[in-house]
């Protein structure tokens, strides 16, 4: 990541106005001595103590972002709010725990009891489409925690942004959840201009999601913890599923459209990976430093090999197939894990060597599972914070975690930008350690 040609401006939150109304977390006797914190707290966005001493050897001070968290003021009057949360994209760990968290932060503490939940995205607010809005109550999400998926449900593709605007006003909100990854990120955006620009005071508030960890300027997106972990279940069923069989070659596609972190990290932390196939890390499949033939030298010494590609890892293979849309606008992928498992076939017969192939993909049951504890607690902090930024007044911006602190970042930083594994980092570095696998290139990686 850039940081250096980040300006001061560059992390300044909007916010809809003055905060004059005095928390009603300063009223409740279990909340004394609350630790409230300020647009003056701040956390660094780069914390190496040589760039830091730099910027203020030159008179400048250190770029930095807002820390989340409750404030003493806020701008909205509790009793007369209505809230509005929706989840959007492809389903991730979690979501539930976002949408309880959010709902029970509101009830509970602030004393808001108008909170709508949209059905299935941003079709939700399209009244061609029929779909009913959910009360969010308490008691309809004390028990969802234990629930894969959304309660919300999902939805992709683009929606008319003033038909969405016009939704909002008719249903008299002011402060807007949006649950999404980078699309969501940039239709929040475009729904904050559209309300700018007919002067209306709303609030949108973005909880970002990805489970391929991926969005810029968020160091961890809730649902990659429990991915990881489903990941390395997979990764030793097919180790054991390798062992098991003479040549035996376990291949697991996982999720990572553009950025390889879940299969990195997987195979860092089940150690018996192999080969690990990433989009940031270009790789040859035929010649001697190639897959195929690395491969084959593996099976002669061991016997067995797990390899694990993510799914974006590979496309240049397909250049020249047709290119398809999914309803979002991203580029549908072609099948990596199948290619590589008809590749790997096809090279072992030509040369009359039997091997013992067996491949799996989680994709889809990773997606729809409840979170993990780590992933739990993590969605408990992200919900909580959203509501105090939003009660705050506080508008196109997001919840993120940075450099081990919650923090606000302005929407128009992250979005439209991804975050991926620098191939000269650590990461990929200890990946290469671990497994061994070499450049798998025939130019040695030049």
């Amino acid at each position: 990541m850039e940081f250096d040609t980040l300006q001061p401006d560059d992390t300044r939150i909007p916010f809809l106005g003055p905060s004059r109304v005095p928390s009603p977390l300063c009223r409740r006797p279990d909340c004394q001595g609350l630790y409230f914190v300020t647009d003056n707290d701040r956390a660094l966005v780069h914390v190496d103590p040589v760039y830091v001493e730099s910027v203020i050897r030159a008179g400048k001070q250190p770029i930095s972002f807002e820390v989340a968290g409750p404030r003493e003021m806020i701008y909205f009057d509790p009793s007369k709010l209505r809230c509005a949360l929706v989840t959007c994209g492809g389903l991730c760990p979690g979501l539930n725990d976002i949408i309880r968290s959010i709902v029970l932060e509101l009830y509970y503490h602030y004393g808001v009891n108008k909170i709508y939940g949209i059905r299935y995205g941003l079709q939700g607010f399209i009244p061609k489409y029929g779909h009913e809005l959910l009360d969010l109550t308490p008691q309809r999400v004390t028990s969802i925690l234990d629930m894969g998926g959304s309660i919300l449900g999902s939805s992709r593709g683009p929606q008319d942004i003033d038909e969405i605007v016009d939704s909002i006003e008719r249903m008299n909100i002011g402060l807007l959840f949006m649950v999404g990854g980078d699309g969501t990120l940039m239709a929040a955006s475009r729904i904050a201009d559209v309300i700018a620009d007919r002067g209306l005071k709303i609030s949108v508030v973005g909880i970002p999601k990805t489970i391929d960890n991926d969005i810029y300027m968020v160091a961890r997106s809730f649902g990659f913890d429990t991915a990881v972990d489903v990941a390395t279940e997979a990764i030793e069923s097919a180790h054991n599923e390798a062992q098991g069989y003479p040549n035996g070659i376990g291949l697991i596609k996982l999720m990572g459209r553009h950025s390889g972190f879940i299969a990195a990290t997987a195979a860092l932390a089940q150690q018996d990976v192999n080969y690990v196939l990433i989009p940031e890390v270009d790789f040859d499949l035929d010649g001697p430093g190639g897959l195929l033939a690395t491969l084959e030298k593996r099976l002669e010494l061991r016997r067995h090999a797990v390899i694990v590609v993510a799914e974006g890892a590979g496309q240049k293979f397909f250049i020249g197939d047709r290119t398809e849309y999914d309803p979002s606008g991203n580029v549908r992928l072609n099948d990596i894990g199948l290619f590589l498992k008809e590749k790997i076939s096809a090279y072992f017969k030509t040369r009359n060597i039997e091997i013992n192939l067996k491949y799996i993909d989680p994709s889809y049951m990773i997606r729809s599972l409840p979170a993990n504890a780590n992933d739990s607690v993590f969605c408990g902090f992200l919900g909580r914070d959203a509501v105090h930024a939003g009660m705050a007044g506080k508008t196109r911006m997001l919840i993120s975690h940075w450099n081990n602190q919650f923090v606000h970042v302005p929407m128009a930083l992250a979005a439209g930008k991804r975050k991926k594994v620098n191939p000269h980092g650590k990461i990929w570095r200890t990946v290469l350690e671990s497994t061994g696998q070499g450049s798998l290139r025939n130019d040695n990686g030049a």
